[in-house]
């Protein structure tokens, strides 16, 4: 079976926001809750870089290892989702997840925290597939209807891919063999500090 995997390529990614853009529109998602964004390092400067981000869907979740209710769970393609009738809104995932996919809706009172709300990877919930409870509570069920997530079909410079981990590896190895990148790939320096300027 695929495993379902996001990759964000840095050196394509254009800031654009059509990925959050298509995210919101296709699944109503509410106003306060942004499923994928777009984070810019070194903004303005030489070396600026964005990366669209969302839930990474991880092999060993740390949101699923907090939940004191167990409303996370992983389907058999390794997206991980949750049920927002399990959910108590604790936060422990939104404290858990590096990435900061759980996330509070912002339309209540202060403190009427709610259910979280995440990345589906376009795969809906619990519910029975394409129903119309399904779409109000997660959004579409794209993956159910053969496609793939619209986040990553939308983006123009092909910066966000998605679907099966394995062929996503290779569709980036082949990108970075093909820019000649191999102890020039962006970061390398700062992870491996770099000798040559030492």
């Amino acid at each position: 079976m695929a495993r379902m995997k996001f990759l964000c390529d840095a050196e394509r990614c254009i800031e654009c926001n059509a990925c959050v853009t298509a995210c919101k529109n296709e699944h109503e998602v509410p106003w306060g809750i942004n499923r994928r964004r777009v984070v810019t390092l070194n903004d303005g400067k030489p070396g600026e870089r964005s990366i669209s981000m969302a839930c990474m869907h991880c092999t060993d979740a740390p949101c699923m290892a907090v939940c004191p209710v167990d409303c996370f769970y992983k389907t058999a393609d390794g997206v991980v989702l949750h049920s927002k009738d399990l959910c108590i809104g604790c936060g422990y995932c939104f404290y858990a997840c590096p990435f900061g996919a759980p996330q509070y809706p912002q339309v209540g009172n202060f403190g009427s925290r709610g259910k979280m709300d995440k990345c589906t990877f376009c795969a809906g919930g619990p519910e029975d597939d394409v129903t119309p409870v399904e779409y109000r509570k997660y959004g579409s069920n794209r993956l159910a209807e053969g496609k793939l997530p619209l986040c990553a079909e939308m983006c123009s410079t092909k910066a966000l891919l998605a679907g099966d981990g394995d062929i996503i590896a290779d569709i980036y190895k082949e990108r970075v063999v093909r820019r000649g990148y191999g102890s020039g790939a962006w970061g390398w320096s700062t992870a491996y500090k770099d000798k040559a300027s030492a």
